[in-house]
């Protein structure tokens, strides 16, 4: 379900740029969307490293010396973020054959780890790289497959919001296939792929940290009370959740940062990216279960939000709002255009807004105001507001 935008997208850029990094979580399908447009739309022969083959890693003991031998080639580097040291060749060799004429792209780089802790390796590469996110399955691409508004959508919707975007896992045959592939992932990620990205905690710990997220899922993270239940200081803490969120599990939402004229709560609100990882960690084994369970309204809003999120371009702003006294903006837009725009989530299909909503509207001088729900009407409300099913905002968000 690789959508033709994200292709176009990839394709674009081997034209455009010398370096393009195509990073994502573990199984999400980076290599597959690699394989299927890298050799057409570099129109150049290709030759493919996977950096967790040790015959692979062998053959860059010397980086500069092979890669050098491959000219008008397209690189393709798997799992680049274990071979930190290979952004200096790359620049050197990218310079080189700037010189030379050489435009399109020379290196495909296919990364698990996030641009910012790439980016601690690769400040060499500025100008030369262009960085792309590929994630699980989203609202969008959903819709799309289903013509936009499909009777099945709202049905495929709350497969997508219950199993998670992961492609084996949303496209398993059944919920307990996708279950077990959810319970192998986690446990396949604690064991073998943070130790093989450098992380140096033991899988128990950190299993016991992640599983304390899923409970906080959309609420704040106190650093000293976590550190205490864990036997770890607050900045032990603080390294964990970094690690987490530069490997695409967690999402940090910033607190607003405007000036309200009020005590606000600036601590980062934490939601786990992928809602079917979420239930996996809570134990939720079936959708009827999840309807049920406490965390049933967080995990609707981080499912939607982080949705949103993924429609947004790089040239608008996200962040949350919270007064000391509880008034609240589950999403604070800023547009490219200068507008402000406040996002309430809410998954009852007769969304109602509460006092503080409002309030909070006023503090920081919306200029829109959206209630995001899981209807597919749109229509007025109080003061302004403005009811939107969860498919038509995202879809214009992210148009076509």
């Amino acid at each position: 379900m690789i959508t033709r935008s994200l292709q176009e997208t990839l394709q674009l850029a081997l034209t455009e740029v010398p370096i393009v990094a195509l990073l994502g979580p573990r199984q999400v399908g980076k290599t597959t969307l690699a394989r299927a447009v890298s050799a057409q739309a570099a129109g150049k022969p290709c030759v493919w490293l996977d950096m967790e083959l040790d015959s692979d890693l062998a053959k860059l003991e010397d980086a500069e010396a092979y890669l050098r031998r491959f000219e008008n080639t397209l690189l393709i580097i798997d799992e680049v973020q274990r071979k930190p040291d290979l952004f200096p060749v790359l620049r050197s060799l990218v310079d080189q054959r700037k010189s030379a004429g050489e435009k399109t792209a020379q290196f495909l780089l296919l990364g698990s780890a996030s641009k910012d802790l790439l980016q601690q390796s690769s400040e060499t590469l500025a100008g030369r790289i262009r960085y792309l996110e590929l994630s699980p399955f989203s609202i969008v691409e959903l819709a799309r497959a289903n013509n936009e508004h499909d009777k099945t959508s709202a049905l495929d919707m709350e497969k997508l919001w219950f199993r998670g975007g992961f492609p084996d896992s949303y496209l398993a045959p059944s919920d307990d296939a996708s279950w077990n592939w959810r319970h192998d992932f986690v446990a396949t990620y604690l064991e073998r792929d943070l130790p093989q990205l450098g992380v140096q905690v033991p899988a128990t710990r950190m299993k016991r940290f992640w599983t304390m997220l899923a409970h906080l899922h959309g609420q704040q993270l106190n650093l000293s009370a976590t550190g205490k239940s864990l036997d770890v200081s607050h900045t032990t803490i603080r390294s964990y959740l970094d690690l987490l969120t530069d490997f695409y599990m967690i999402r940090q939402i910033p607190a607003w940062s405007g000036n309200a004229g009020k005590r606000l709560v600036k601590s980062p609100k934490l939601y786990l990216r992928d809602t079917g990882l979420l239930h996996q960690l809570l134990t939720i084994s079936n959708f009827e279960a999840l309807l049920g369970h406490p965390i049933s309204g967080l995990s609707w809003e981080g499912f939607v939000v982080e949705n949103i999120i993924r429609s947004l371009s790089s040239k608008w702003l996200y962040s949350y709002y919270r007064t000391a006294t509880g008034d609240e903006i589950d999403l604070v837009l800023e547009t490219p255009a200068g507008e402000t725009w406040a996002v309430e989530i809410k998954r009852s299909s007769a969304p109602k807004l509460q006092k503080g909503f409002y309030v909070a509207c006023d503090d920081i001088k919306a200029d829109r105001k959206f209630v995001v729900y899981s209807g597919t009407e749109r229509y007025p409300m109080a003061q302004g507001a403005e009811a939107i099913g969860v498919v038509e905002f995202n879809l214009e968000l992210n148009p076509a």
